[in-house]
């Protein structure tokens, strides 16, 4: 399993095989208005995400409402393995288009602004917005996608909280990204990453795993300053993040496992501070 990394240009994109991981894929796109942006999914289940803009889609008539992340709810396509798509732009188009391997998924369907489930999580300097794009209440064979917009200033991903072993009703093991922008487009956010050791170890115990972290692999202790159009692999540990004052945040999440299920285990340290619930 890899370690997390800072991925400056996400339109260059990451796979698998680049990513040191198993499941996610991610790239994003740019067309100007009449440009057509054709593709197929092969084996992957594939989410085309609307950052910003329109475009008439084969099948689906005109999609996207917004014109960035900021002035509004996304749309989404979601296909399943080995199905075609093709669209022409309407206005200048920013997708984010996102995928991993699935043997069979749903069939195709769309995800207009106004399906998105939106959520209002945390209090005080925690409080964030979110959009739920793809839940696991949603049918899917492998994507979760949610989107997160945290005031400048503002804490998410709070209290930290990892995703990284497979205990059935407690945890699952899921790969995730965070994909930046910010407004004014110069902000930047940190992103905290790091494991600790498991419980039953003291920090003098001799034992040869001291200090390993859960997940498998090498202690982390990461802090990662992400800015506009950055992208964030986290693969394994606590992860957390903090906007900078001036600087509204937004990133969109994808995860995938084995196991398509949201179970997550908050840091004990800081389970205290608490203050919403998974809905």
């Amino acid at each position: 399993m890899s370690d997390a990394r800072l991925v400056r240009n996400a339109s260059e994109g990451i796979n698998p095989k680049t990513a040191g991981w198993t499941y996610l894929s991610f790239r994003t796109v740019r067309c100007r208005a009449d440009d057509v942006l054709a593709g197929e999914t092969g084996a992957d289940e594939t989410a085309l995400i609307w950052l910003g803009g329109r475009a008439d889609v084969d099948g689906f008539g005109q999609v996207g409402e917004r014109e960035d992340v900021f002035t509004g709810l996304p749309s989404a396509i979601v296909l399943p393995p080995q199905t075609a798509y093709r669209m022409r732009a309407r206005s200048p188009l920013h997708l984010a288009i996102v995928s991993a391997p699935a043997e069979a998924a749903p069939a195709a369907r769309l995800i207009r602004p106004g399906d998105v489930r939106v959520e209002i999580r945390g209090t005080g300097v925690t409080q964030r917005k979110i959009h739920w794009i793809l839940s696991e209440k949603e049918a899917a064979a492998r994507l979760l996608l949610v989107e997160v917009l945290t005031p400048a200033g503002h804490w998410s991903t709070y209290p930290p909280h990892k995703h990284d072993e497979d205990t059935p009703g407690v945890e699952r093991a899921l790969e995730e990204l965070y994909y930046y922008r910010f407004n004014p487009e110069q902000g930047f956010a940190f992103q905290g990453i790091y494991t600790k050791p498991p419980p039953q170890l003291s920090s003098t115990s001799p034992s040869p795993l001291a200090g390993e972290g859960r997940g498998g692999g090498t202690p982390l202790n990461i802090s990662i300053r992400a800015r506009h159009d950055d992208l964030v692999l986290v693969p394994r540990g606590y992860h957390v993040v903090s906007a900078a004052p001036g600087y509204d945040c937004y990133y969109l999440n994808a995860m995938a496992g084995a196991v398509r299920e949201w179970l997550f285990t908050t840091d004990p340290d800081h389970q205290w501070l608490m203050d919403w619930k998974k809905t």
